[in-house]
């Protein structure tokens, strides 16, 4: 079978520049390695391929005899020096080193740097659950808060060595936190383990801090609450998290809100509900009934005549203020007609003189009364 040619293997075309190949091959390496193919048979020889064209096109001699007389140029006699001997062993080494930590640094935890880049560890992030009022939501306020974490040893600056000694290269892995074997087709890198990956060891651990560099310990920090906030809100502090190991930089803190629920008020995004009980006879004959109001104002509202349970009047700009800028929510307001109870003998008399005199005041009731003898209607026929 004829080879294919190098750059279509590398999705590239003739002429590519060095920068352009290392990348090409750094994807296709990613997206055709075995480990990554256990599903595809052939994996492995399309990776042998991958990387037979990127030994040739990575050395700019080769690649200019291949440029002139293609895979000629490697059939003997040509002067561009074909594949190197040993096969595709040599030469996945030599270009596999190169992109290791694009392949396996997501499982790693290395990407990016070179030897002895786990030498200082990352803090991890912390979460803070806070609660607040519905007033707290609404103004927004500044808060102080104790969050438990770890931070810097004091004793040792954060070095984890004992009386301002400094920690030493690893013999294991000379300071890289990784040692290599080579298996069959295949270079293996692992974590040291002498080091754990850190790149160096400490002979006299810091008694305060056990050679971690950091404490445990309460810290009090100011939080600005910003109006307008919801249950769900997350608010991100740089830097405030659990402190690194061994001088590495701290993570963040995340603050978590939670808005308690309210007496009086619901909340909806922006937008406020409140139920009002109104009394029989203002809901029939009208009238002007006094709200409160989330900034603890007073609103009067007009209740039209004839107003029944459930009705809503809207009250613009009394909601919930926008968090990120824009107008404010509105306030509804949902009546709720209250039925009298505990009723003197004069009162039952009155109303039984009004049931008596409301023959044409309850159209709603007059309707479903026909609409139901329609129904028994229909059943008897």
């Amino acid at each position: 079978m004829a080879k294919r040619d190098y750059y279509d293997l590398l999705g590239l075309k003739k002429g590519a520049s060095p920068e352009e190949i290392k990348k090409a091959y750094r994807q296709k390496a990613k997206e055709l390695h075995p480990d990554r193919n256990s599903d595809n048979p052939n994996a492995e020889e399309q990776f042998k391929e991958v990387n037979e064209a990127y030994d040739v096109l990575k050395d700019a001699d080769r690649k200019a005899a291949y440029d002139r007389f293609g895979h000629a140029a490697f059939d003997g006699g040509m002067g561009g020096g074909g594949p190197r001997p040993g096969g595709q062993q040599g030469d996945f080494a030599s270009a596999f080193s190169d992109v290791f930590d694009d392949l396996f640094g997501d499982f790693m935890g290395q990407r990016g740097g070179g030897g002895g880049r786990r030498r200082a560890t990352r803090g991890s992030d912390l979460r803070y659950n806070l609660r607040v009022t519905l007033e707290e939501a609404y103004e927004g306020l500044q808060k102080t808060i104790q969050v438990p974490t770890s931070v810097m040893c004091g004793e040792c600056n954060g070095s984890g060595a004992e009386g301002g000694s400094e920690p030493v290269t690893c013999p294991t892995c000379s300071g890289m936190g990784k040692v290599r074997a080579q298996q069959g087709f295949f270079t293996v890198e692992r974590t040291c383990p002498t080091c754990s990956g850190a790149g160096q060891i400490i002979k006299n651990p810091c008694k305060a801090c056990g050679g971690q560099g950091r404490v445990e310990r309460d810290k009090s920090l100011s939080v600005n609450i910003p109006a307008g906030v919801e249950t769900g809100t997350r608010i991100r502090l740089g830097g405030e998290g659990e402190a690194g190991m061994r001088g590495g930089p701290a993570g963040d803190l995340y603050i978590f809100i939670e808005v308690e629920p309210h007496k009086i008020f619901e909340r909806d995004a922006s937008n406020l509900y409140c139920r009002v009980p109104v009394s029989m006879t203002t809901a029939a004959m009208g009238g002007d009934i006094e709200v409160p109001t989330i900034d603890g104002g007073r609103s009067r509202v007009k209740i039209p005549e004839g107003s029944q349970s459930g009705r809503q009047m809207r009250l613009r700009g009394k909601g919930m203020p926008a968090l990120r800028g824009g107008p404010a929510g509105d306030m509804m307001i949902e009546l709720a007609v209250e039925t009298p109870v505990n009723l003197t003998a004069r009162q039952k008399e009155l109303l039984r003189e009004f049931e008596a005199l409301s023959e044409n005041n309850s159209p709603e009731n007059k309707d479903f009364l026909k609409s139901v003898r329609n129904f028994w209607d229909s059943m008897k026929g």
